[in-house]
């Protein structure tokens, strides 16, 4: 059993749509841990090391965001607050102006840390590539998904449901990468 900590229960519906498949349990705890700051994997390693000391049991964390290269890869590490100040509104108006879809380029990334008690961290990154559209399209998902737009699906996170998201995004890449590694290595 793994047991994966957050407090957002979108994470945890993906991730047990992806562990199902892999047979593998997994439990939900909503345990807070101080993030650092730094990058996606900094606070995906901080935060499962914590949780493993804590619990003293194997963990993982999952920490995202959402890069846009035209803004110098913001929101990157910051996009929870920028999601809870500004908002979808405001990264539209922040791209005000830039209406070619090769400028609006955009990933989705994702880092799962994994640690074990007297274990080292181990971190696995999925991402996904996209554009930001000019308006948001979709009321599914939640956060930036109804302004991430992917070119092989022809809709946005937020036009997908979960069961759609979860066949491709970037957390399904982050949590098949590290459910690989576990099951060869239990």
């Amino acid at each position: 059993m793994i047991t994966f900590i957050t407090g957002n229960n979108h994470k945890v519906e993906e991730a047990e749509n992806i562990f199902q498949k892999f047979n593998i349990e997994l439990e939900h705890i909503d345990l807070g841990y101080t993030e650092p700051q730094g990058t996606l994997e900094e606070v995906a390693i901080a935060g499962a090391k914590y949780a493993a000391g804590k619990l003293n049991k194997p963990v993982i964390v999952e920490d995202a965001g959402l890069f846009i290269k035209v803004l110098d890869w913001f929101p990157g590490t910051y996009s929870s607050y920028v999601q809870d100040t500004i908002g979808n509104q405001g990264i539209l108006k922040l791209m005000n102006g830039i209406s070619n879809t090769k400028d609006r380029y955009a990933e989705f990334r994702s880092v799962i840390g994994y640690c074990a008690p007297n274990i080292e961290p181990k971190i696995f990154l999925g991402e996904l590539s996209g554009s930001i559209v000019l308006e948001e399209k979709g009321d599914k998902g939640f956060a930036f998904d109804p302004l991430f737009y992917v070119p092989e699906k022809d809709k946005t996170f937020g036009e997908l449901t979960t069961n759609e998201k979860s066949q491709f995004s970037h957390r399904r890449n982050s949590l098949e990468l590290f459910v690989n590694w576990y099951k060869s290595n239990r």
